[in-house]
Formats: structure tokens, sequence, C-alpha cells
């Protein structure tokens, strides 16, 4: 049984009012999904793009494919990064995953 069935069983054997009910427990159950899902994606996916148009030449960056390098060069929507002396890559801005805080020992 899915979870429709139970609650159409459940608004059966109340009688009149157990519609109601069951209405009440689809809006709370869509509330609840969407506190604990859609919200918390979208606060993340406003980070991302925040950091990711935040970018500046000299900082240090991995690529979503675990690259390490310098920003060179910032475009609209494509980074230039530098991964070896002399060796530049152009990337886009969506495969950047962060940024990189150099620790000197």
């Amino acid at each position: 049984m899915n979870l429709m069935n139970i609650l159409m069983m459940a608004g059966g054997q109340q009688g009149g009012g157990g519609a109601m009910s069951s209405i009440i427990m689809i809006v709370l159950m869509i509330a609840i999904f969407y506190f604990f899902m859609i919200r918390p994606q979208q606060k993340r996916q406003k980070e991302e793009k925040q950091f990711r148009d935040s970018l500046q030449k000299g900082q240090q960056i991995v690529t979503i494919g675990g690259m390490h390098g310098k920003v060179v060069d910032v475009k609209e929507t494509t980074v230039v990064i530098e991964v070896a002396h002399d060796v530049r890559i152009e990337m886009e801005k969506a495969s950047i995953a962060m940024s990189v805080v150099n620790q000197q020992k």
C-alpha cells in the first residue's frame, strides 16, 4: 500500500470529518518536504552562484573534476586557469567546485 491509500482509509474510518483531516495531512507533508528538501537546495545553489560570480584573478581553485589551479582570467561565463607553468585551460564557471586557501609550512 502506498501512503495515499493509507491516508484515504484513515479518512474513511473517521466519518464526515475524515476528508478534512486527510487534506491537512497532505498539506503538512508538502510543507515538511519543502522545508527539508527544496529550500536547502535553493539556498545551496544561491551560495554556489555567489561564489562563482566572485571569482578573482590569482585565486587558487579546485574544479569539480579535482584539478587544482590558479585563476588567470575571469570572463562572463568562463574562467582561464593555470594548472602548470604556461599551461592554461579555459573552463566554464559552473565547473569550479571550491576555493583553496594556501597554507605555507
